[in-house]
């Protein structure tokens, strides 16, 4: 097994890492910036060195400075959670060069899939289907937007092809705002993904979000661990997620399981992912994208699975084959992942950052807390506002539900806004509670 992983990420995923390699008794090694230098991940690795200043690009972002640090400290492989670095091909490819292993796919498997236009074209070989799209737009002009009302009609989408955490999107519902839309994610494009590549996609409005987790070793096996509701969003980023979802009978399942995983064996994927779907009123299933990571809300197919996936990620990443088959994996009881952010609902849920002064978060059967906060820590401006995530089980929907509930009740913080009021609003709607909600269940019942 590994001797030593460096962690490339912070807070609560870094945390997480952190203490699946301590039971593994895998040293490792955390990096910080500036602003970082008392986190909880810092103090709990067993060597940590500072990378830069607070902003991303200077640290977290800087591949060269963390590929210089991992090997200045022998480290054998470098995790790097989610976001940041995670989906980067050309940080996993120079991991590659130098001979560190990078926990998660080859990186011409991350540069394949992570453009949404080559995943699209790849899918369709497989008779999956995708939305109707105009691909390789450069700009808008009389041809094009007369293509796209005839042909796609509206609403449709402005996605940029290398975007990732609700960034490089735009829904267009008039003909008039379709060329300043599509030139705002051009920009957006080339500054967060320095891809300036866009599509335009028809637009589905009631939709559901179903991701299928899959797990892939270096021997061609790949399996899937169910799958994940997402469907409870706020300008398309991710609130609240469950497992599994409600919205699917048997038949459905196998049918989104089979696709994901024959997806999956089909780009030899190694490690952990999710095949991303879109599912209408018509129970039609139209695949959206694939994450070569580990994701956000993971922990919920970990708790009605009994599966370690970041344990699995570094036992793959080393060699082993994959730990369990098909049939040796079983979906019991549900589970209910809770995103809580530093925000300020009373200003349109702008980031709060600043000093936490005082936490308490719950415990008890059935919740589990991810989180790298504690009293006196700061919510910095230059990362993402999550302070942590709370994740419930239970036998049944409903049990998870008021274990959230209760949870979420029972959560005091001291010193930064947050959408635990959100949350709870959420919980309590009817349409929620009945399971008879989609994407917009927010914008329409909610009202924010």
């Amino acid at each position: 097994m590994f001797k030593k992983i460096l962690v490339a990420n912070r807070g609560e995923i870094a945390l997480r890492i952190i203490r699946t390699c301590k039971e593994m008794r895998i040293k490792t090694v955390a990096i910080f910036s500036e602003v970082d230098r008392n986190e909880l991940y810092v103090k709990l690795a067993d060597e940590a060195v500072c990378i830069g200043p607070g902003e991303s690009q200077k640290s977290h972002l800087n591949y060269f400075s963390i590929i210089s640090v991992a090997i200045y400290c022998e480290v054998d492989a470098i995790h790097p959670g989610y976001g940041f670095l995670s989906e980067n091909y050309y940080f996993a490819r120079t991991c590659e060069k130098v001979g560190i292993t990078f926990i998660g796919p080859l990186s011409e498997t991350i540069k394949l899939m992570g453009n949404k236009i080559n995943s699209r074209n790849i899918v369709k070989k497989y008779d999956v289907r995708v939305l109707d799209a105009i691909e390789n737009v450069e700009y808008i002009d009389s041809e094009i937007s007369k293509y796209i009302k005839e042909s796609l009609g509206f609403p449709v989408i402005i996605k940029a092809a290398n975007g990732a955490g609700g960034k490089g999107i735009r829904i267009v519902k008039e003909q008039n705002n379709l060329s300043s839309s599509f030139n705002n994610v051009k920009d957006e494009a080339g500054k967060y993904f320095n891809n300036s590549e866009v599509y335009i996609e028809k637009y589905l409005d009631n939709v559901r979000h179903i991701e299928i987790q899959i797990i892939g070793d270096k021997f061609g096996n790949v399996i899937h661990l169910g799958e994940r509701n997402c469907s409870v969003q706020r300008r398309n980023q991710k609130i609240i997620e469950e497992a599994p979802s409600i919205f699917l009978d048997d038949d459905l399942r196998e049918k989104m399981s089979s696709y994901a995983v024959l997806i999956a064996k089909s780009i030899n994927y190694i490690g952990v992912g999710t095949i991303e779907f879109l599912l209408d009123d018509n129970n039609d299933f139209y695949f959206l994208e694939m994450n070569t990571r580990i994701q956000v809300e993971h922990p919920i197919t970990e708790m009605i699975t009994g599966i370690d996936l970041v344990k699995e990620q570094i036992k793959i990443a080393y060699g082993f084959e994959l730990g369990h088959k098909q049939e040796d994996v079983s979906i019991k009881g549900h589970s209910i992942e809770c995103r809580i952010n530093a925000e300020d609902p009373e200003n349109n849920y702008a980031p709060s950052s600043g000093c936490i002064n005082k936490i308490i978060m719950p415990s008890g059967f059935g919740v589990r807390i991810d989180s790298g906060a504690y009293s006196n820590c700061t919510i910095s401006h230059y990362y993402d506002s999550m302070i942590a995530k709370v994740i419930s089980y239970g036998c049944d929907r409903q049990d998870a539900i008021e274990k959230m509930r209760s949870a979420l009740n029972e959560i005091h913080i001291e010193g930064v806004k947050t959408n635990i009021d959100l949350h709870l609003k959420i919980l309590n709607n009817s349409k929620f509670i009945d399971g008879k909600y989609n994407t917009k269940l927010i914008a329409e019942e909610i009202l924010i």
